[in-house]
């Protein structure tokens, strides 16, 4: 029998230090996220509790957090008080930013393609001129496009702003799927060619599935830009192509601004836009962080 004594194990705290560090700051980093979530979720709550006030307990200074609840502020911008309906220029919205997020999804997968997969000469100069498109101001452009519309008897039609979201979102668009479609194998679009598939088939049965998260991601940010949208649309439209964004200027009048039914208004516009994050989350997640971990 071996008469070698066996060393006990070192209780030292020498290698759990790191680990403690890493503890530390990743609480450290979790506390930081929640109070900035909180931060901006503050205006929000704000503006939700003030819609359901009355217009006099809204305007007072400061603000009352116990005043009584009502449902004024939803009547009136629901047009329950013989106001005007915000249906029309929801249902506007709605056209203009699911048309215009599909025309560019319909331009911006062949040109990504063709960026990333199958590489044009000079894909970055290309790229660069995509992104110098961003670098006018809107408002340098609004003349031209107001004569271009008034000459054209395009003014006050909503398929106009259909061109111009589609337009003003493409070279985004382009951008973010160009990253997205750089990460599909190159194998797999191959062995499909190998097999008789062509660009459409590649395209919509190939690269389409396999980029879906990055697809949603843009297709997200691109409804909400145009949702958002209100230049354009106050000049290029009137009566029969008014946007919601446009519909919600007009609570801010000669006579004041009504904070209870402008809060109302902008938290039910602002719904779409929620629930379509919402409901892509997980995508959205997944494709903005697509490629960033190799």
């Amino acid at each position: 029998m071996s008469a070698t004594a066996v060393r006990p194990a070192a209780t030292g705290t020498t290698g759990d230090k790191p680990v403690r560090v890493r503890r530390k700051a990743g609480a450290g980093l979790g506390l930081v996220a929640w109070l900035a979530g909180i931060v901006f979720f503050l205006p929000i709550a704000w503006m939700a509790l003030t819609s359901f006030h009355s217009e006099e307990d809204a305007a007072t200074n400061p603000p009352s957090f116990a005043a009584s609840l009502t449902l004024d502020g939803y009547r009136e911008f629901f047009g329950a008080d013989g106001g005007a309906s915000p249906w029309p220029a929801l249902i506007n919205s709605a056209v203009a930013s699911v048309a215009s997020t599909l025309f560019v999804l319909a331009l911006a997968l062949p040109a990504a393609y063709a960026l990333s997969i199958r590489p044009v000469k000079k894909w970055t100069d290309v790229l660069f001129f995509f992104l110098s498109t961003k670098m006018l101001p809107v408002v340098a452009g609004l003349l031209p496009i107001y004569l271009f519309a008034k000459n054209t008897d395009m003014l006050d039609n909503i398929w106009l702003l259909v061109i111009l979201y589609t337009a003003m979102n493409l070279p985004i668009a382009v951008w973010m799927m160009q990253s997205f479609l750089a990460e599909v194998p190159v194998a797999i679009i191959e062995a499909a060619r190998v097999d008789g598939a062509k660009l459409p088939t590649i395209l919509t049965r190939v690269v389409a599935p396999i980029a879906l998260p990055g697809i949603a991601a843009t297709s997200l940010i691109c409804f909400i830009f145009s949702w958002n949208e209100l230049l354009f649309a106050r000049v290029l439209t009137g009566v029969v192509a008014e946007t919601a964004p446009v519909f919600l200027t007009g609570f801010i009048t000669s006579q004041g601004l009504f904070l209870a039914k402008v809060c109302a208004a902008s938290l039910v516009i602002s719904l779409p836009v929620l629930a379509a994050g919402f409901a892509a989350q997980d995508k959205l997640v997944q494709g903005l962080s697509l490629g960033a971990v190799k």
